[in-house]
């Protein structure tokens, strides 16, 4: 994953949503133009829906899940909600406030 150009380290979860993912990352990079929202995370749409496996879970740091089967999010703090986990970003949570803490962000899927 590429947020803002730096490369991140990123454990992706497995499972069927990761999966789809990754195959539709096959066919180029998905971007996603993503906007600050609620002061702790960067939200943006995907190019199409995912499957869900949404669970009430609290986010920490570095998640990445699928909200409402088509929205990429990326977490620099923590909510409370149902999502999809994706992944997480292995970078120290200062780090991540530094780099997803503006208006917005540029987030790149590659498959590699």
């Amino acid at each position: 994953m590429i947020v803002n150009g730096m490369a991140l380290d990123v454990s992706w979860e497995d499972n069927e949503t990761v999966e789809e993912l990754l195959v539709y990352a096959q066919n180029g990079t998905i971007t996603v133009n993503t906007t600050i929202y609620g002061g702790f995370e960067q939200v943006g749409s995907l190019p199409q829906s995912f499957s869900r496996n949404d669970v009430q879970m609290t986010t920490e740091p570095g998640d990445i899940v699928l909200y409402s089967g088509n929205q990429l999010v990326v977490f620099f703090s923590s909510n409370t909600w149902n999502y999809t986990k994706l992944g997480h970003i292995n970078l120290a949570a200062e780090k991540l406030a530094g780099l997803l803490g503006g208006d917005s962000a540029v987030i790149e899927v590659k498959y590699e």
